[in-house]
């Protein structure tokens, strides 16, 4: 679709909307500096970042007399893109708090927005819990979108087959051909219930003393889930589509939830497609794991594992050693990556 034109008026109008907006946040940001300087603001303390609402964070406090309470804060300017599971500094207000500095962070779940802009989506986490369902139907190529960004993220996947209960002899022998590929490879395979309870003891074993972010199709019950392992949380859930049978965005920002256990729950926004346009072709193989035996082992040190003589993963492919499916999704995913790389470059 081409981009709508804009007459002179129009844009000068844009202009002075933009010069209103950057006003204001540089007056918000006079404000903080004023507070801090004249000494209106608490002593730092450490505390975690809650959920994200645009320049405002929900902290939770860590330490000192109000360790555990939850208070909103502004964040001030130059310290990059926090997200939930973030660790800060932060000084209380009258009103509010001041986030005024961000403390390292051991790794982020990224990925791109509608524009390719690379974004954090959470922070600091252990594990990616690949939630999938008997419906929305799940699809192999999804899934292996998810486990490639956990990989090159460096965060550990476990996949999670949620609304266990709706499985029939009709459907289980395909969802359970879908797994095994995946426990062949070596990845953990839960299965779970949230309406019925089943798996939910297992599944918060599992996730104890660790921060967990939930990643899924929607519709595929994540919200559930976590209503039925924490509850009295109570959030919004929503059917599928009579229609398209996918789901249905009830998530609108990530944030974190304690375990009563031990452990920490980071509830993402739902997304039907997981993208990866902000990774280079060429890192692609690095995020299917089992390829790890043979990358760099081929006849050729250029090979391009297509048609080659002594291609050392089409012979594993062959012997069964890779999948036929996980290879083809391999290729789908690169194809895409380069078509991307060839819009962005011309």
């Amino acid at each position: 679709m081409a981009k709508r034109k804009v007459n002179r008026r129009q844009a000068r109008r844009i202009d002075k909307i933009q010069q209103e907006r950057t006003e204001r946040a540089s007056k918000r940001d006079e404000q903080l500096d004023a507070a801090l300087e004249g000494g209106d603001l608490g002593p730092e303390q450490q505390g975690l970042i809650i959920s994200h609402f645009g320049r405002q964070v929900d902290v939770e406090a860590l330490e000192g007399e109000r360790s555990g309470e939850i208070i909103r804060c502004h964040m001030r300017t130059h310290l990059g893109q926090l997200v939930t599971g973030d660790r800060v500094i932060w000084r209380a207000g009258k009103e509010h708090g001041v986030v005024v500095a961000a403390l390292p962070r051991k790794g982020a779940l990224m990925r791109p927005n509608n524009h390719g802009e690379l974004k954090p989506v959470a922070a600091n986490i252990d594990f990616i819990v690949i939630t999938i369902a008997v419906e929305p139907e799940p699809f192999a190529n999804l899934v292996d979108r998810y486990l490639v960004a956990a990989e090159l993220s460096d965060i550990e996947p476990i996949l999670l087959i949620n609304k266990a209960d709706l499985l029939t002899d009709d459907n289980r022998q395909q969802l359970d051909s879908l797994t095994q590929s995946y426990r062949d490879i070596g990845y953990q395979v839960l299965h779970a219930s949230a309406s019925s309870k089943a798996g939910l003891e297992e599944l918060t074993q599992t996730l104890n003393n660790r921060i967990s972010v939930f990643v899924g199709q929607s519709g595929v019950g994540k919200s559930s889930l976590i209503n039925a392992l924490l509850p009295g949380v109570d959030l919004k859930t929503g059917a599928l589509s009579e229609q398209t049978r996918k789901g249905k965005h009830t998530t609108t920002t990530a944030r974190l939830f304690h375990f009563p256990s031990g452990g920490d729950l980071i509830d993402s926004p739902g997304i039907r497609e997981f993208a990866l346009w902000h990774i280079e072709p060429g890192d692609l193989m690095s995020g299917f794991t089992e390829f790890s035996d043979f990358a760099g082992t081929c006849r050729f040190r250029d090979c391009n594992h297509q048609k080659e003589p002594g291609c050392i993963f089409k012979d594993a492919v062959a012997e069964g050693k890779i999948s036929e499916a996980r290879w083809a999704s391999y290729w789908h995913i690169l194809s895409a990556l380069e078509e991307q790389t060839k819009t962005i470059r011309s």
